[in-house]
Parts: structure tokens; C-alpha cells; sequence
């Protein structure tokens, strides 16, 4: 593969299965080769809630030390504006890997049994996201899923959902220098401003 451009920030939508986390891993492969002193860190969103996800994580977490063996690895599922700021830096590209996680962890609480619908409060994190980004000294790198690309779905909460992401994708792009749409492992650039 032919050495990729690294932006100072990236949103990586797709599909699942798309090849999103891939691209991501990549930027930060390159990233690390090109100086020793680079580091790259993986903000990893998701949180174990039963067994087929922690099976899930232990095996990203796995394949992701053979393909990156140098990016070390932050969970952080809900403070993630807050772990930009800790952990960037000019010399260090983070890899938030998924936005859309992050936002069912702010939408549906384990607590809960439904997702809540969005308050004027609950907006918050994601402003704070975007300043962070937007500030963050090193690049960037977020990836997260389109799926409003099929059939209108049929639950009140699940709609919800689906427009709330939407929305967060909308944000995230218009702050990015670069959107990558990802489908079957090939790479579609639909902004570029780096």
C-alpha cells in the first residue's frame, strides 16, 4: 500500500466490517515509522457488557498489537473530549476507535434498558468533543459508523438513534480536515482540507 497523507484530524466512517479500524491503524503504522520519537494511542470506547463483547475486544485488542505493535492502548468510554487533552500532544497521533460506541455509552447507560432521548444538557460532551479535536496538538484520528444508509428503522428509540449519530458524524465532519468513507476496504475521500 502507497504511504497515505496524515491530516491533523480524520473521521473514518463506514460500514461494519468497511475496513474503518484498519485505515485508522494504518495512519498510526505510518505515523510511528516516520520519526522515533512519534507515539500513537488508541482510545478505545468500548465497554465489555457481556461476554461475545469481551470476547469481541480481547480480539481487536490482539490483532491490533500484531499490526501496531507500538500504539498503546486508553479506555476511556464517556470522558473522551477529556482523554484528547490528556493524552495528545504534537508527537502522538490518537485513535479514537468508535465515536458511535462512545455515543451509545452516552445515549444508554448500562442502567438503563432504552435509549433516553438527547436534552439540551446531554449535548455537552459532544461540544466538547469538537473543541477538543479542534484544539489538540497532534493528529487525530476518529472512526465511527454510517448506518443511515438502509431502511428507516421501525422502533421510536432505534430512529432516535440513528438520527443522534447522524448528527455527531455531521459535527465531527464539519470539524475534521479530512472524511474517509470506507466500503469494502477501499477508501472514498469526501473532504479534504489538509
Amino acid at each position: 500500500m502507497s504511504a497515505m497523507t496524515i491530516a491533523k484530524s480524520e473521521l473514518i466512517l463506514g460500514g461494519q466490517k468497511s475496513g474503518k479500524s484498519r485505515r485508522a491503524e494504518l495512519l498510526a503504522r505510518q505515523w510511528l515509522d516516520q520519526s522515533h520519537d512519534h507515539r500513537a494511542v488508541l482510545i478505545a470506547t468500548a465497554q465489555p457488557w457481556d461476554d461475545e463483547m469481551r470476547q469481541r475486544i480481547a480480539r481487536h485488542q490482539a490483532d491490533r498489537a500484531e499490526r501496531v505493535p507500538g500504539m498503546t492502548t486508553v479506555e476511556e468510554s464517556l470522558a473522551l473530549a477529556e482523554a484528547i487533552q490528556t493524552h495528545g500532544s504534537a508527537d502522538t497521533l490518537l485513535v479514537v476507535d468508535c465515536l458511535t460506541l462512545w455515543l451509545t455509552n452516552l445515549r444508554m447507560p448500562a442502567e438503563y434498558e432504552s435509549i433516553m432521548p438527547l436534552s439540551p444538557v446531554d449535548t455537552a460532551p459532544i461540544a466538547s468533543l469538537l473543541i477538543a479535536i479542534a484544539q489538540a496538538p497532534g493528529p487525530v484520528v476518529l472512526v465511527g459508523n454510517e448506518i443511515g444508509l438502509g431502511v428507516i428503522p421501525m422502533g421510536r428509540e432505534v430512529r432516535a438513534f440513528v438520527d443522534a449519530l447522524g448528527r455527531l458524524n455531521q459535527d465531527v465532519a464539519a470539524t475534521c480536515q479530512r472524511v474517509t468513507l470506507m466500503a469494502a476496504g477501499l477508501p472514498l475521500t469526501l473532504k479534504d482540507a489538509a
